[in-house]
């Protein structure tokens, strides 16, 4: 019996998670079409459970806002997941031809180095509000990269040449780099460095 592979084409075997808070939390499971529809979703970590693609297919579907506008992150999304799907698979197969690497493993790579530790929660004492440094979740540290690397993408392509496709493989060939060239690492660095200062 054939290996089943991600679109058919990649094979998510062998990749390991080196970042031990995420390893439970990033799922690399063999799956041709990636996805299942909410299959998962009577679970509170349902999310944890479906491929990390389909994680990025549906943020690319549902980028959220920036900074309460929409129009930047959203230029491209039409909500259709054929569509999507159609952009991480072009874009994957765009980051193996320039690293002539697996685009899984690339790709797995970007979302831990852009997963951030910690962020910033403002507590309110007194009346004035200061800023305080927390801890931030494992679910959460992945669901901020995906939705940092997809608003980046969206950024660079809005109003200009370059297609989604392209401005998301450059994201995260980047962010696997570490790179500041990648809207998730800077996000990462500054926000890190806010939280620093905050302690």
């Amino acid at each position: 019996m054939a290996e089943l592979k991600l679109f058919n084409r990649w094979d998510a075997a062998g990749i390991e998670v080196q970042d031990a808070g995420l390893k439970s939390y990033i799922t690399l499971n063999p799956i041709v079409v990636p996805k299942t529809g909410a299959k998962y979703a009577g679970n509170r970590f349902h999310k944890s459970r479906i491929s990390v693609v389909e994680r990025l297919i549906n943020k690319v579907m549902i980028p959220g806002h920036k900074g309460k506008k929409h129009f930047k992150t959203s230029y491209h999304a039409t909500g259709k997941a054929h569509t999507a799907a159609s952009i991480v698979e072009k874009a994957l197969g765009t980051i193996e031809a320039r690293t002539k690497k697996n685009p899984i493993a690339v790709f797995v790579k970007a979302i831990e180095n852009a997963a951030q530790r910690e962020e910033i929660l403002t507590i309110e004492y007194g009346g004035a509000r200061y800023p305080k440094a927390v801890d931030c979740a494992p679910q959460r540290r992945i669901d901020l990269a995906l939705r940092n690397m997809t608003q980046g993408a969206y950024l660079k392509s809005f109003n200009s040449k370059r297609s989604i496709v392209d401005a998301l493989a450059d994201e995260i060939i980047a962010a696997s780099e570490l790179s500041q060239n990648s809207n998730a690492i800077s996000k990462k660095l500054d926000t890190e460095r806010q939280a620093d200062s905050a302690r």
